[in-house]
């Protein structure tokens, strides 16, 4: 996990903890906006954006499952990095997990940051949306290139549901809100803290969330009532990953998620939902988490399990 300091690689990320051993996650940078209206620098286009991403990482993720569920595949053209992560960060080469840079020619994730800013300083994350035109990152942020494909671009595609509508985005954010910190950030508090009281702390919290929307998906089919939204992939790509690598890796297991039967049942309804199922690759999840992070697990050892049927009924409908 290196970064990028006045626009050279560092292979050493600087710490991952404050002084209390508490995970800390800094904030995206590159914020602009696409727009359908044409009141921004870039215009929703067909064929003109580039999306670096790794199957791996929940935050891209959830903008794969955007992409797919609205039919933007052939819209926004993409590249797949290795789930490996080493001293280099991101690569971006031929193999069985990857999509090489065929637009940028890129190899390392570094390389379009530095294109993009060369005294950038910061962390190298995924998704990025490039721009080919005029050659720079658009945005970083998933939740907010979530947003554009689905208010700016939706009509681009080839349809799909519509996970924005334009009423409910107030009550969808606070939802996206509630769950970043416990759920979808909180493995990652739990996993990478650095001291005891910090991964407990994080471990409380984030099952204290798992137990509230357990509750909340026995009433409801979804996270907001009946119909799909983008809180839900939020959810989904956490959850998906939960008893493949969190609960072991990062220790969060007060609980397996198949002990939920509403969060189980929901994770399923969402992977059976057309365009999703094809864009959860477990194993380059399982290598990318246990084989990259050396300070959590040393010998790099893969477990085989566990097995989980995630085509099985879900009951939800």
């Amino acid at each position: 996990m290196g970064r990028l300091v006045d626009g050279v690689w560092q292979t050493h990320d600087g710490g991952l903890t404050n002084k209390k051993g508490a995970f800390v996650r800094k904030p995206t940078v590159f914020r602009n906006r696409i727009s359908a209206d044409g009141s921004t620098d870039f215009p929703a286009v067909a064929g003109r954006y580039h999306l670096y991403v790794a199957a791996a990482c929940p935050w891209a993720h959830r903008v794969l499952i955007t992409r797919s569920m609205l039919g933007l595949t052939d819209v926004v053209s993409m590249a797949v990095a290795d789930p490996l992560m080493f001293d280099q960060g991101w690569v971006f080469e031929d193999g069985s997990a990857a999509v090489p840079d065929r637009i940028g020619g890129v190899r390392y994730l570094y390389e379009v940051y530095q294109r993009a800013d060369p005294q950038y300083s910061g962390r190298v994350s995924v998704p990025v949306l490039w721009d080919t035109e005029t050659k720079t990152i658009v945005n970083n942020e998933s939740r907010e290139i979530m947003r554009m494909f689905n208010l700016e671009m939706r009509g681009l595609g080839s349809g799909g549901p519509e996970l924005a509508p334009r009423d409910r985005l107030d009550e969808i954010d606070a939802a996206i809100d509630s769950i970043f910190m416990p759920i979808n950030n909180g493995v990652y508090r739990a996993g990478f803290a650095g001291t005891q009281d910090a991964h407990e702390t994080a471990v409380r919290e984030l099952f204290a969330a798992l137990d509230h929307w357990e509750g909340v998906l026995s009433r409801q089919r979804f996270m907001l009532g009946d119909t799909m939204t983008e809180a839900d992939l939020c959810l989904f790509t956490t959850l998906v990953r939960f008893d493949t690598v969190y609960n072991c890796h990062f220790k969060c297991n007060l609980k397996r998620l198949i002990e939920y039967p509403n969060l189980w049942g929901f994770c399923r309804d969402v992977y059976q939902t057309p365009g999703v199922a094809q864009t959860v690759d477990i194993e380059s999840i399982k290598q990318h988490y246990y084989r990259s992070h050396e300070s959590v697990n040393p010998r790099r050892l893969v477990p085989l399990g566990p097995t989980l049927d995630f085509d099985a009924p879900h009951g939800r409908s």
